[in-house]
């Protein structure tokens, strides 16, 4: 068992979680999430791991030693970003294989999510070493759990890739899936999108813009595809951004077409509510609470108990 790092010897809330019970296995590579803007977000797990890893994998060698300074940890860091996640992949199982922990961060949020990573967590894996999250701050559910949408869950699209046809011809699909999808953005291409986004996205889906976030100017704004091209204009934009556009109008309405009803009474009879739902759902989009409710209707009818 590792003994108790010394900067939190005496802190309540590092006794009171008994980090110091728990296990850390070594060797491992443990995936670390980390604060997307307030530092204040980090957590108790996430810096007890930092102090008991040997090295840690950082995007920003810079960033992530500046927080590790903030908390009284000093580590020895090494860089692993998208230009070289191969050779620094190939670093860490040389590590793992004299036993070590690492630990793997990027800038802000999680590793391998819309950051560098992937590969890492991938070869370390294929090298037969243990790979641990710790998990920690998110952008994209922070926007959403703010922002009033994807009540029925959501597409996670991130960065949009590619060249200009590429990105117009993901976009269309996120459109015509009906659904809500959320988009990362860097601010020097908040207004290639805008456009992109004007060309693609009914102006009848809301859109929602999140930035700052977590930070003092912490800002979201709900615009459309109409009107978001003049807002990014107008703004100057600072930070990543968090873009969600909502669900097409008719996949968050309760009501239900007459065709759709139809097969839903033919049906009702064959299947379980709860199969016929998901079914209904899948085709049509429509939430699967108003489905649910509305074959439980039917199933109540005289014509359907006789």
């Amino acid at each position: 068992m590792d003994s108790k790092p010394e900067q939190f010897e005496n802190n309540i809330l590092f006794t009171y979680t008994r980090l110091a019970s728990q296990d850390f296995p070594s060797p491992a590579l443990y995936v670390i999430g980390l604060p997307i803007g307030n530092t204040a977000d980090i957590t108790l797990r996430a810096l007890w791991t930092l102090s008991l890893c040997d090295k840690v994998a950082a995007e920003d060698t810079r960033e992530a030693g500046k927080l590790l300074q903030k908390f009284n940890l000093s580590k020895e860091l090494f860089p692993v970003h998208q230009h070289n996640e191969q050779t620094g992949a190939s670093k860490i199982i040389d590590l793992l294989n004299q036993g070590k922990r690492i630990a793997i961060v990027t800038d802000a949020g999680t590793p391998a999510v819309s950051d560098p990573g992937t590969k890492v967590v991938d070869a370390v894996r294929k090298a037969g070493f243990r790979v641990i999250p710790i998990p920690g701050c998110s952008a994209v559910i922070t926007a959403l759990s703010a922002a009033g949408m994807a009540p029925e869950g959501f597409i996670f699209q991130g960065f949009l890739e590619g060249g200009a046809k590429d990105r117009l011809s993901t976009l269309k699909n996120l459109v015509e899936s009906k659904r809500t999808f959320v988009l990362y953005e860097a601010p020097h291409r908040m207004e290639k999108l805008a456009s992109e986004l004007k060309l693609s996205v009914p102006n009848t889906r809301k859109i929602v813009i999140a930035r700052e976030l977590t930070k003092k100017f912490e800002e979201f704004k709900e615009v459309t595809s109409d009107t978001i091209s003049t807002w990014v204009k107008e703004n100057k934009p600072t930070g990543e951004f968090v873009v969600i556009v909502n669900a097409d109008t008719f996949k968050t309405c309760a009501d239900i077409d007459p065709l759709t009803n139809k097969w839903l009474e033919l049906l009702s009879s064959q299947l379980p509510t709860g199969t016929l739902s998901h079914i209904a759902h899948e085709v049509t989009g429509i939430p699967k609470k108003s489905l649910y409710d509305a074959i439980l209707a039917l199933k109540a009818e005289p014509d359907n108990n006789s």
